[in-house]
Formats: C-alpha cells, sequence, structure tokens
C-alpha cells in the first residue's frame, strides 16, 4: 500500500512540474525576431521581389516597378530595369529613396511616390512578408547575395520587360539569305508597357527615322514564350490580322541588340534599341515624371487573391 501511496506521490509530482515547466514555455514564447529588423533587411543584399506572390488587390508603385530592392544604411536601391541589371550599381540598381526601419515597422521614403509604410513578417530564413495596411496588399521578398543572385534568370524569364525598355526598335540587319516575305517591309517594332503588357506596334518609316516621328502603321498584339531545354532562347509571336501572324525565335545578342529569326522565310533579323527607358531616374540623376504615370507600373500580378494579413498595430 505504501508503495502504490509513493508512486502515486512521484507521478503527482512528476505532473505538476511537466505542468509548470510548460506554463514557463507558453509564458516566455516570445515569436519577435532574435535580430532587429534593420539587421533583418542587411542580412541579404538583394531581395528579389516576386510579383507573382503577392497577395491582395492593391499596388504599391515602387514595387510593382522593381525585380530587386535593397536596404544599405538608410538608402533604398532598385533594379528596376532589365538592361544593365547587374553591373548597374554594382549589381544594387539605382537609389530610389531611404528608408527607417523600427519595431518591425518599414517606412520608405520614395524619391517620386513619398512616403510608403510597411509591417514586416519573417516567413522563413530567406523570405519575408512587406505588408502595407493602407491598400491591404502583401509583397513577399526573397533574400540573395549578389554573388549567389542568378541575374541572367531574371532577365530570360523577363524578356518581354526588357522589350519594352526602349521606345523603339530599328531594324539594322536583314540576312541574304532567306525568301522575300512581308515582315521585309516592317523597319520599327515597339512594345508598349501598361495594363496591358500583349500590345506592339510596327512602322515601315524609312530606317533612320527618329522614333518620336513614327508613324505606326499596324497596333497588334504580341507574345513570348519558352523554348524547351534552352533558357537563351525564346519565341516570339506578333499578331498581324492582315496577313496572319509572324512567328520568330528571339535571341538577345547584348542590351540593345536582338535578333528575331524567321523560321517561315528562312531570313534573320537584328533590331538595335532606340530612346532607352530607365524608370524612375535620368542619366543625369533627375526624375522623369513622364516615365511614371500609372500605366508604367510594368509589374503586373497574375493571380490576385484577397489578402487575409490583419492591420495588428496599436
Amino acid at each position: 500500500m505504501k508503495t502504490i501511496k509513493l508512486l502515486s506521490g512521484f507521478a503527482l509530482v512528476t505532473l505538476l512540474f511537466t505542468s509548470c515547466y510548460t506554463e514557463v514555455l507558453v509564458d516566455d514564447f516570445d515569436d519577435t525576431p532574435s535580430i532587429s529588423l534593420n539587421q533583418l533587411l542587411n542580412s541579404y543584399e538583394l531581395w528579389y521581389v516576386d510579383i507573382n506572390q503577392t497577395i491582395g488587390y492593391g499596388q504599391t508603385p515602387f514595387l510593382q516597378k522593381a525585380f530587386t530592392v535593397s536596404f544599405r544604411n538608410g538608402i533604398v536601391y532598385a533594379n528596376n530595369n532589365l538592361v544593365g541589371i547587374g553591373s548597374q550599381g554594382g549589381g544594387f540598381g539605382i537609389t530610389i529613396g531611404t528608408y527607417n526601419a523600427y519595431n518591425m515597422i518599414l517606412d520608405v521614403f520614395h524619391d517620386f511616390d513619398g512616403l510608403e509604410t510597411f509591417d514586416v513578417y519573417q516567413i522563413d530564413y530567406n523570405t519575408i512578408e512587406l505588408y502595407n495596411p493602407f491598400n491591404d496588399t502583401s509583397y513577399f521578398l526573397h533574400g540573395y547575395q549578389r554573388s549567389n543572385f542568378d541575374y541572367d534568370m531574371v532577365f530570360y524569364d523577363n524578356i518581354h520587360y526588357f522589350l519594352q525598355e526602349y521606345e523603339a526598335w530599328e531594324k539594322t540587319y536583314t540576312s541574304e539569305v532567306g525568301v522575300i516575305n512581308e515582315f521585309d517591309y516592317e523597319n520599327f517594332l515597339q512594345f508598349l508597357a501598361g495594363g496591358n503588357d500583349s500590345v506592339f506596334r510596327s512602322s515601315q518609316d524609312s530606317v533612320g527615322t527618329n522614333v518620336f516621328d513614327l508613324y505606326w502603321d499596324y497596333t497588334g498584339v504580341y507574345g513570348v514564350g519558352n523554348i524547351s531545354g534552352n533558357m537563351y532562347l525564346k519565341t516570339l509571336t506578333l499578331d498581324y490580322d492582315f496577313f496572319d501572324n509572324e512567328h520568330f525565335e528571339l535571341s538577345v545578342i547584348n542590351d540593345e541588340l536582338i535578333e528575331l529569326y524567321h523560321p517561315s522565310s528562312g531570313t534573320f533579323y537584328e533590331f538595335s534599341g532606340r530612346g532607352y527607358i530607365q524608370y524612375l531616374r535620368l542619366a543625369d540623376g533627375s526624375v522623369d515624371k513622364t516615365k511614371l504615370a500609372g500605366d508604367k507600373l510594368r509589374k503586373q500580378k497574375t493571380d490576385k487573391k484577397d489578402n487575409p494579413r490583419v492591420n495588428k498595430r496599436d
């Protein structure tokens, strides 16, 4: 009988100790990151803006424009353009404003858009969520160091944006091989940025015409597709209603020169970019407001979803 009482007493003490220990663990649990927000933002040199993970129906303009953002000593940098990505600003891009980080709140003072404020949540070791309580929209950023960031992947995965970074593409070469076809007469192409990323225009004006003096003969839709097994080669389809679609294999020779191979005629064309559009700033550092209208956000969410995030600020 005594043995049973002793064992029961021991079990009771063990149970009480376990309960107290569990209570201490629960009471002491703290979901605040062990490092400051500024340290978290600086833990990676580049934050890739995954636009397709965005939750919510609002838009924060500077994040819609950016492929990457960086937070360095109070300065915000962004790679807004694919032209020069990886080399511009040492890989960081251009300066777009300043920031202040405190208590998991990030205030960004954008050079053009003004103040944007976010609640910051650490999702995993290299992912953060920037929640904008004023438009109930969350952006998800993935952290990388410049040394292991695949600039080529970003470039070739977003070729349709690259095509939009010039006012026009001028035909500068046509191969001697290939049969005569209707596209031989097209000397300029333009790929428009804005709410509809699939609009192109073409012109038969003489080579050498100033891009701002061009008469656009035709406006249609276009599409860029992947070729299995070759990241560096794309398909380009131009929808010409009056003489059917034109299909090409698209190769990028450098940041301002592309090659279009026309399989149906066997002709190679080269087009050179004219009138580079730098998003946010001009080469002299001044703000180009004409390029920053609402229809210049470029990057659009492909799957809009309601945002379950609740503003928890006091």
